[in-house]
Formats: C-alpha cells, structure tokens, sequence
C-alpha cells in the first residue's frame, strides 16, 4: 500500500505561519504553526507532512524568499494568487489565520488556484535598484524645487544650470541676504 498524499497551506505573517497538512480525501492530519523562516517551515512539512504532495502559499510580503528558500530545499511548494484564494477563503464562517492555512490545504488539494510565476531573485533585485534609484531622483528633485519655490518668494530667482552646480547657485543667490545667510552653512 502506497502512502497517502499530504497537502499542506500555509498562511504566512511577517512573525508567524500557520499551516494545516490535509491528507488526499480532505481530512485533517495536523494544524500549527511556526516562525516564518524556511527552516522552520521545512522541519514542519518534513516533520508532519513527510509525503507532501504540494505546498501552498499566498503571494505576500516573503512569499518570494519562502519560496525559493523552500524550493532549494526541494520542499513542493507553490505559489498562488492572493486574490484567486481570497475568493476560496472568503467562503469560511469563521476567519482566522488557522482556518485560512486550512483553507489554502484544501484549495491546493482540490486545484482550485492559479499558480504565481515566481521570478528568481536577481530579477527583484534588478527591480529594487531601479526602484531605489527613481525614489532618490524624484526625492532630489522635490528638495531642489523647493528649495526654488523657497527663494522665489523672497524675490530670489535661481538660474537654471547642472545638477552639479546646483548647490553652489543656490549660496550665491542667498550670499547677500542676511535671513538666508545662515541656511548656506546648512548646505
């Protein structure tokens, strides 16, 4: 007799995850949780579903570390659409983290989800220096124009020149203005 297949969801917070193992007929084997870390989410799944079939997560906040740290493990997780599972979920009388780990366990036993196509990790890394660096720029650019906005309604129009030559515009606008004086110190 062959063992039977284990389903496993988990419903991941920043400090904790819940997780509920449901066997291939929907009966539940076990429900707890542990801290968000893929060590401990793989000593739960080989501990309490050692014949796991599937993983389920929701995208979130550390589904893509969880699951390429889970997935170098060779743990069978998946990844599914927060909104295909809320819809799932939402069904549930009673909502909380532990029914949703049970919920996302029968939804991963049963195919009802779409699956997410985790990016690797260089790609998000890609993304967050691009990200970084229009933050900064866009940053850059409000402090100048307001500094602008500043000195225009005391009369004082800077010129337009490089970004490089901005700061030493701005002190020779104020140099002469002994309100202003003490900001060219500042800067």
């Amino acid at each position: 007799m062959h063992p039977m297949a284990q389903y496993v969801g988990l419903d991941v917070s920043l400090e904790e995850t819940k997780a509920c193992v449901v066997d291939e007929t929907g009966q539940t084997l076990w429900r707890g949780c542990c801290a968000s870390t893929p060590d401990e989410i793989e000593k739960l799944v080989c501990k309490h579903a050692p014949n796991a079939m599937r993983v389920g997560l929701e995208t979130g906040m550390l589904s893509v570390w969880l699951f390429h740290e889970l997935k170098k493990r060779r743990v069978p997780i998946i990844c599914i659409d927060a909104r295909h599972a809320k819809a799932a979920l939402s069904l549930q009388i009673n909502k909380t983290d532990a029914n949703d780990a049970q919920g996302i366990a029968q939804v991963v036993r049963v195919g009802w989800y779409r699956q997410v196509l985790v990016k690797n990790m260089d790609t998000y890394a890609i993304r967050a220096m691009i990200s970084a660096r229009a933050q900064l720029v866009s940053t850059a650019l409000k402090i100048k124009n307001t500094v602008r906005g500043l000195l225009k309604t005391l009369g004082l129009i800077l010129k337009i020149g490089s970004q490089r030559r901005y700061i030493q515009i701005a002190r020779s606008a104020i140099h002469d203005n002994p309100v202003l004086l003490p900001l060219s110190n500042q800067c």
